[in-house]
C-alpha cells in the first residue's frame, strides 16, 4: 500500500508534541500575595538521589488539605506553577514533581526505569509536610499517566486515586507496539535527557529524522544500525530494542499481572479513538479489571487523538467534524473526580457507568459496565472469497479455502500498511498491494463499537511476519472513514513476553485484540472494510521473517517473497447494535 510520507511527519509531530503534556487551557501563574508559593522544592530519598518540584498554596487556609499531584518530565517551571496554582484554586494542594534528572535534580534523566520507585518517595515526602491531611490524588497525561500507574506498582497508603490521560505503557504502546519497534518516539530520548528541561531543537528537527528514516529504509540496514544512519548515538533506543520481548525490564516500571489485583484505589482513564497509545491506556483498564474484578476503575473515551484526550476533545480533528457532545473539559472533570474521591461530592456528571464512550455520528455518550458489552449483539465476520472478491461475511464458511498473499520485503518501491491516519475521512485509499474484505451494505443505520479482536489463520513460508489490520466504514458517497487499526508480531501474538517463531509451511493461528477502541453510527447503505496486509514501511522494524532478532536483520535476510495462505477461517469480531443487517 503506497503511503503518503506526510502522514508520518504529521503523525510524528502531533505525536512528539502532545507527549510534552501540554496545558488544557491559559493557566495564569500565582502572585505572592494570593498564594505561597514554593518554586525550588528538593526532595532528597532514602536512597540517594534528589527530585524537586513546586508546590502552591493558597494563603489564608489553615486547614490541612489533600494535595493534587502531577509529575512531569518535560520540565518547565512556569507550566508547573500554573497547573500547582489551578489546583490551589480547586481546594488542594498543588504540587507537580520533576522526573529524576529534570529541573533541580542533580542526577542523570533515565526515563521509565524509577517512576515506580521515584513517584512514591514524592508521596513520602507529601504526608510528611505539615499541610498534609496524608492523602494524595495523582492526574496528568502521557508521561503523567504512565508515571501515575508506575506508582500504583508498590501502591502508597497515602495515594487515594489516579486520573491517567492516554497513559503510556513503556514496551507495549512505545517505543513498540505489540512488540514492533516504531520510528515515531525515535527522537524522544534525545528530548528529554539531553538536558534539565526538553531539548526542543533536536525534536523539532523533522527534517533530520525524515532524511534518517527515508535513508535507513533506502539502504536496508539492520534496525539497531538506524542512528548511525542519523549519525548521532542513541543509547536509549539501543537499551530499548534490546528488549523485544515484553519482559522483566518493561514488567518492572509498571503493574503486571497480579500486581493490579492489589489497586483497590478508584481509578478514572482518559484516552481517546484517535490516541497513538491508546492500546496501553486500555490495556491498564482490561488487566485491572482481569485482577480485580471488582475494581472500581472508569473510563471515558471519545474521538479524541493523544493531544486532544488532554484537552477533552477539538471541533476539528483529522478532517472530521466532531460531534458537540463529544466536547468535554478533561481539567474540570479531572477535579470533580478528585473531589468526589477526596472530599466525597458526586462524581463527574458524564460517568453514569464503568465504560462511558462518544458514539461518533449519534452526537450522544454511551454507558455501560464492561469493554466487552458496549453493543447489544457481537457478530463473528469471516474473511472469506478469493483474491478477486473477497468478502467480510458474517456467514461461517462450509469449506476452509485460501487466499494468496506475496510480499518481497527487499522491495523498496513501495510501502505496504497504512496505520494511523493523517486523516480520518478519506476520498480514497491506496489499493495496489494487500487484502481487502468488505461486508455488505447495510440495511438501516447501525452503531458498531469496541475494538478489532479475532483470530488470522495462515500458512507462510518464513519463521515470522508483522501484521497490519486496518477497518474502515465505506460511506455511503464512496468515503472512507477511518475506524480502527492493529499492528503486531506473528510471533508474540500469544504471549507478549515470550516469543514463538512461526513454522513455515504449517497451520498457524494468531489471535490479536490490542487495537484501537472506536465508536461509530453506521448509516444505511454504508459498509465496513477490513484490510489486511503486511508492515513494510520507513515507520517501522522491518521484520524479514529469517527468525533472527528482528532488530539485527538486514535487506540481505529477506530471501525469497514472504508467501501467505491467508485461511477464511480467519474471523474478526465486532459488537453491533443490530443483528438484522
Amino acid at each position: 500500500m503506497k503511503m503518503n510520507r506526510k502522514f508520518f511527519g504529521m503523525a510524528l509531530l502531533c505525536l512528539l508534541i502532545a507527549q510534552f503534556g501540554i496545558a488544557q487551557q491559559k493557566l495564569s501563574l500565582p502572585d505572592t500575595a494570593n498564594y505561597i508559593i514554593q518554586d525550588s522544592v528538593l526532595i532528597k530519598t532514602s536512597y540517594g538521589i534528589t527530585l524537586s518540584a513546586v508546590v502552591v498554596q493558597k494563603k489564608g487556609v489553615s486547614t490541612k488539605l489533600p494535595c493534587a499531584l502531577m509529575y512531569l518530565i518535560y520540565s518547565d517551571l512556569n507550566r508547573s506553577l500554573a497547573e500547582a496554582k489551578f489546583a490551589a484554586d480547586q481546594g488542594y494542594v498543588g504540587m507537580v514533581a520533576d522526573a529524576r534528572g529534570k529541573r533541580l535534580s542533580p542526577d542523570q534523566p533515565e526515563p521509565y526505569e524509577h517512576e515506580a520507585r521515584d513517584v512514591n518517595a514524592v508521596i513520602d515526602w507529601i504526608v510528611n509536610q505539615p499541610w498534609s491531611d496524608g492523602r494524595v490524588g495523582m492526574y496528568g497525561g502521557s508521561f503523567s499517566g504512565f508515571a501515575q500507574w508506575a506508582a500504583t506498582k508498590y501502591l502508597h497508603p497515602a495515594l487515594k486515586t489516579i486520573v491517567p490521560y492516554v497513559a503510556a505503557i513503556p514496551g507495549l504502546g512505545l517505543p513498540m507496539e505489540n512488540n514492533v519497534f516504531l520510528n515515531a518516539n525515535y527522537q524522544w530520548a534525545f528530548h528529554v535527557t539531553n538536558n534539565k528541561y526538553t531539548d526542543d531543537v533536536v525534536n523539532k528537527d523533522n527534517a533530520r529524522w525524515q532524511r534518517m528514516r527515508n535513508a535507513w529504509w533506502e539502504s536496508g540496514a539492520a534496525y539497531n544500525r538506524i542512528d548511525s544512519v542519523d549519525g548521532t548515538p542513541n543509547p536509549w533506543l539501543q537499551k530499548w530494542i534490546s528488549h523485544p520481548a515484553y519482559d522483566a525490564y518493561w514488567q518492572a516500571m509498571v503493574p503486571y499481572h497480579d500486581d493490579f489485583a492489589k489497586i483497590n484505589i478508584p481509578v478514572l482513564s482518559i484516552t481517546g479513538y484517535y490516541d497513538d497509545g491508546q492500546v496501553s491506556a486500555l490495556e491498564y483498564l482490561r488487566e485491572h479489571y482481569k485482577y480485580r474484578p471488582a475494581a472500581e476503575h472508569y473510563l471515558i473515551i471519545g474521538p479524541y487523538d493523544h493531544f486532544g484526550a488532554q484537552l477533552g476533545g477539538k471541533p476539528l480533528l483529522k478532517g472530521y467534524q466532531v460531534d458537540s457532545a463529544a466536547l468535554i473539559n478533561t481539567r474540570q472533570i479531572t477535579f470533580e473526580w478528585l473531589d468526589y474521591v477526596l472530599k466525597g461530592k458526586a462524581k463527574p456528571a458524564l460517568i453514569k457507568d464503568k465504560i462511558n464512550f462518544e458514539v461518533m455520528g449519534a452526537n450522544l455518550w454511551k454507558h455501560v459496565p464492561s469493554m466487552d458489552r458496549v453493543e447489544e449483539n457481537t457478530v463473528r465476520f469471516y474473511l472469506s472469497g478469493t483474491e478477486k472478491n473477497s468478502l467480510l461475511s458474517d456467514i461461517k464458511p462450509q469449506q476452509e479455502t485460501f487466499i494468496r498473499q506475496e510480499v518481497d520485503l527487499a522491495d523498496r518501491r513501495t510501502f505496504n500498511n497504512d496505520y494511523y491516519p493523517s486523516q480520518i475521512i478519506k476520498q480514497e485509499i491506496d489499493q495496489t498491494n494487500g487484502l481487502f474484505f468488505v461486508t455488505k451494505p447495510f440495511s438501516h443505520a447501525v452503531s458498531v463499537s469496541g475494538y478489532l479482536k479475532g483470530e488470522l489463520k495462515a500458512i507462510i513460508n518464513k519463521k515470522d511476519m508483522d501484521v497490519g489490520l486496518v477497518l474502515y466504514e465505506i460511506t455511503p458517497e464512496g468515503k472512507y472513514f477511518q475506524l480502527s487499526y492493529f499492528l503486531g508480531r506473528a510471533s508474540y501474538a500469544k504471549d507478549m513476553a515470550q516469543r514463538k517463531l512461526l513454522v513455515p509451511g504449517k497451520a498457524e493461528t494468531i489471535p490479536f485484540y490490542r487495537s484501537r477502541f472506536f465508536s461509530r453510527q453506521l448509516s444505511k447503505g454504508s459498509r465496513l472494510l477490513l484490510v489486511l496486509n503486511i508492515d513494510k514501511n520507513p515507520f517501522a522494524q522491518i521484520n524479514y521473517g529469517s527468525g533472527k532478532d528482528v532488530s539485527k536483520e538486514t535487506i540481505m535476510d529477506a530471501g525469497k517473497p514472504l508467501q501467505i495462505q491467508w485461511s477464511d477461517a480467519s474471523f474478526v469480531d465486532l459488537q453491533i447494535s443490530d443483528t438484522n443487517f
